[in-house]
């Protein structure tokens, strides 16, 4: 078959800013039944440990260290920054994955990609469009989850302060602005996730290896974290500054370990993100 290559010769009046405008892709990945299921899983979940705390009782401590976990039927805030806490390190994962990761080869699967780019829609701009709604729907996961949980929570356990377990607390103003931030920052640590998942979307025709594949470094990159053997090398892993955002739920604040998990962040997604742009380019088409 015979390779899919960009016109050289452009008709009257086109445009390729105006090629797959951001509502339109948005509206299509809005449609898609894996968009509608994962945001589903994650509006459930606040419910889910309502309902185990209900049957379990309240958390407590144990060997007398108190954790967040502990906390979480103080307040709204407690439980918001609870659920944040439980899914962080792998539930928020798989809609980054799965975003990123379909929105290329899903298109090369169903064989429809090779006809967008006929449209004519240039490849930086497909890639573009599609990665910009892809980040846009990972951020709007991670907001949905403490949204509804917070309001879950102050329905299940009342508007109040965040109770810190180190002591102290921070009036719920306060408290809801920090969990802002702790959003921003989980949203910074996935983009190696999105990353990952963006660049072999452009390699695979699968969407299922694209996701399994991001998912699964994402975790080999956990396990090395845990290596304690590695020393300061680990601080060059993502998954090591992925709870970072716990300093910015103290008291006084501490950023420099957000400041360091951001640097490695985002230098590691550039890099998958300019890799994908790359090899898109170059690549044939058939499909």
């Amino acid at each position: 078959m015979t390779a899919l290559v960009e016109p050289t010769e452009v008709a009257p009046g086109y445009r390729a800013r105006r090629t797959l405008p951001l509502r339109v892709e948005a509206v299509r990945q809005l449609k898609r039944r894996r968009t509608l299921v994962m945001g589903a899983v994650l509006a459930l979940l606040p419910f889910v440990l309502v309902v185990a705390f209900a049957i379990g009782g309240d958390p407590s401590s144990r060997n007398g260290r108190v954790t967040l976990m502990d906390t979480a039927t103080a307040s709204g805030a407690n439980f918001a920054a609870t659920c944040l806490f439980v899914s962080a390190g792998f539930l928020l994962v798989i809609p980054v994955a799965l975003f990123c990761g379909d929105t290329v080869a899903s298109e090369a699967g169903w064989s429809s990609l090779r006809y967008l780019l006929a449209a004519p829609v240039p490849r930086a701009r497909l890639l573009w469009s599609k990665l910009t709604v892809a980040l846009t729907l990972s951020l709007a996961a991670m907001i949905l989850l403490p949204v509804v949980a917070l309001a879950v929570g102050t329905a299940a356990y009342g508007w109040g302060p965040l109770e810190i377990p180190t002591g102290g607390a921070l009036p719920a103003g306060t408290a809801a602005q920090r969990l802002l931030v702790v959003i921003a920052y989980i949203f910074v640590s996935q983009l190696v996730t999105a990353g990952l998942a963006f660049w072999l979307s452009t390699k695979t025709d699968a969407p299922l290896g694209a996701v399994g594949g991001a998912v699964g470094l994402t975790i080999v990159g956990n396990v090395l974290d845990a290596v304690t053997a590695l020393g300061d090398w680990r601080d060059f892993l993502p998954a090591h500054w992925q709870f970072a955002w716990a300093d910015a739920i103290q008291p006084r604040p501490e950023w420099g370990g957000m400041i360091q998990g951001t640097a490695v962040s985002a230098t590691y997604a550039v890099i998958l993100f300019a890799l994908a742009f790359r090899g898109f380019r170059r690549k044939d088409i058939v499909s």
